[in-house]
């Protein structure tokens, strides 16, 4: 049961955002701006980016949704549960791989990011600007798995339901709309 009062047809982070409108439009605008705006990695790359850090943070709406969204991005769903549970031996590119290692880093603390780590990626082929997003989309997703978790949000049990939320996500993208959720109801 969430600690104030919430939308029970919105769990997870959907009411949270619908709760404070003010405060959820800079950080729609930026996951926007990270997950779907220009980028030389996927949408699906930096989906599998916000799940895997979710994941870390045993936040279980978030890693439910975007390990979703990953899964629709990719057209399939071994990929996304591989890297959950081995980056190492995931069928992804060395360079995700790397970005992969500096993101969970991130989970746990930006200091645990280390010179090698940096260099491994750049060696593997990543960009100052992909590290640079890494980063930035692991910390946000942290600060988003602390704010499902710290009010705690409903958690639907129902993988349907993250499956809907995935075709907003993906078809829609992050920011507001009228009507945005109709049809992501916790009860179908």
């Amino acid at each position: 049961m969430p600690y104030i009062p919430l939308n029970e047809e919105l769990p997870g982070i959907t009411g949270l955002l619908d709760y404070r409108k003010d405060t959820a439009l800079p950080i729609r605008q930026l996951t926007q701006i990270l997950l779907r705006g220009e980028s030389t990695l996927s949408e699906a790359e930096r989906e599998m980016i916000a799940s895997i850090v979710s994941y870390g943070n045993e936040c279980r709406f978030c890693t439910a949704a975007h390990t979703a969204a990953t899964d629709r991005l990719l057209g399939e769903v071994e990929t996304s549960q591989k890297v959950k549970t081995d980056i190492m031996t995931s069928p992804v590119s060395q360079k995700m791989k790397s970005l992969l290692i500096i993101a969970s880093a991130v989970q746990v603390s930006g200091k645990n990011v280390t010179p090698e780590m940096i260099d491994q990626a750049k060696k593997n082929g990543a960009t100052d600007r992909e590290i640079h997003d890494t980063v930035l989309i692991a910390a946000l997703f942290s600060l988003y798995n602390r704010y499902v978790d710290g009010l705690a949000s409903v958690t639907p049990p129902d993988s349907a339901f993250y499956d809907r939320l995935a075709n907003i996500l993906v078809k829609n993208g992050y920011l507001p709309s009228e009507n945005r959720y109709a049809g992501l109801t916790t009860s179908d």
